[in-house]
C-alpha cells in the first residue's frame, strides 16, 4: 500500500510539472470559451439555460477528455517503449498498481481542472446555478471523464509514442467535434446528429447539459458511457496480458 500511495503521489508531481498540461488543458479550453462566449453572446438561450453556461460545461469536458486521452495515453506509450513498463515487472509494484497510480493523480488533476474551469466561468462570465447544480455538474465530469481515461490507457498500449500521439490527436478531435463539445450538435446536419448521440463525448457532456437545465441526466447517457468504459477496461487488459506475453 506504502509503494502504490508513493507511486500515485509522484505520478501527482510528474502531471503538474507538466507544462503542456496547464496549457492545453486549462488554457486552451479558457481561451475557446471566452472567444466564442463574447462573440456568440453570452446570455443567447441555449439547451434551456444560455449560452455562457452551456458553453462552459462544453469546454470542461473538452479540457477534461483531451488531458485525459492526449496526456496519459501518450505518456504510457512513452514509458512503454522507454521499457519502463518492463522494469516494473522486477518490482513488487503490480502493474495493475502502475495503472492505478497513473488513473488517481490524472483524476487528481481532472478535479483541479473542473474547479478552475467552474470558477472562471462564476467570476469572469458570471455563470449562475444553484449550489446542488454546481456540485453535480462536477461529479458528473469527474466520474464520467473515468471512461476518457480508460481510453487514454487504451492508447498507451501502442508501442511507437509517434503514432500514440497521432492517434490521440485524431481521436480527441474527432470526439470533440462530433460530440458537440465544441458546436452544439442541434447545430450538425441530421446524419453526424444520429451518430453523435452514440459517442461518448456528446453523452459525457449531455450529462452537464441536463443539470444546467434543470433535469437529472439522461439514463441513456449514463448507460453510453459505462458501456464505453467497461469496453476500453477489457480492451487494454487484453492487450496488456498480450504483451507481457511476448
Amino acid at each position: 500500500m506504502n509503494m502504490f500511495i508513493a507511486q500515485c503521489k509522484a505520478e501527482l508531481l510528474r502531471s503538474l510539472r507538466n507544462k503542456k498540461v496547464v496549457i492545453f488543458s486549462i488554457g486552451v479550453p479558457m481561451l475557446f470559451y471566452l472567444i466564442f462566449t463574447n462573440s456568440a453572446g453570452g446570455d443567447a438561450g441555449m439547451g434551456g439555460t444560455v449560452w455562457k453556461t452551456y458553453y462552459l460545461m462544453s469546454m470542461t469536458a473538452f479540457g477534461l477528455l483531451s488531458i485525459s486521452i492526449n496526456t496519459l495515453g501518450v505518456r504510457m506509450s512513452q514509458e512503454r517503449a522507454q521499457g519502463w513498463v518492463r522494469c516494473l515487472h522486477v518490482t513488487p509494484l503490480p502493474s495493475s498498481a502502475y495503472v492505478g497510480a497513473k488513473i488517481i493523480s490524472m483524476s487528481v488533476v481532472n478535479a483541479a481542472i473542473i474547479a478552475v474551469m467552474f470558477l472562471a466561468g462564476g467570476l469572469i462570465k458570471g455563470v449562475q446555478l444553484s449550489l446542488a447544480q454546481w456540485v453535480g455538474c462536477g461529479l458528473w465530469l469527474l466520474i464520467g471523464s473515468l471512461t476518457f481515461l480508460a481510453l487514454g490507457t487504451l492508447v498507451g498500449m501502442v508501442k511507437k509514442a509517434e503514432l500514440a500521439q497521432v492517434i490521440a490527436s485524431l481521436l480527441q478531435i474527432g470526439l470533440s467535434l462530433i460530440g458537440g463539445l465544441w458546436m452544439p450538435v442541434d447545430a450538425m446536419p441530421p446524419m453526424m446528429k444520429a451518430i453523435a448521440v452514440w459517442t461518448p463525448s456528446y453523452n459525457f457532456g449531455n450529462g452537464t447539459w441536463s443539470l444546467i437545465a434543470g433535469h437529472m441526466p439522461e439514463w441513456t447517457s449514463l448507460t453510453v458511457l459505462a458501456a464505453y468504459l467497461i469496453v476500453f477496461v477489457l480492451l487494454s487488459s487484453y492487450l496488456a496480458k498480450k504483451q507481457e506475453a511476448v
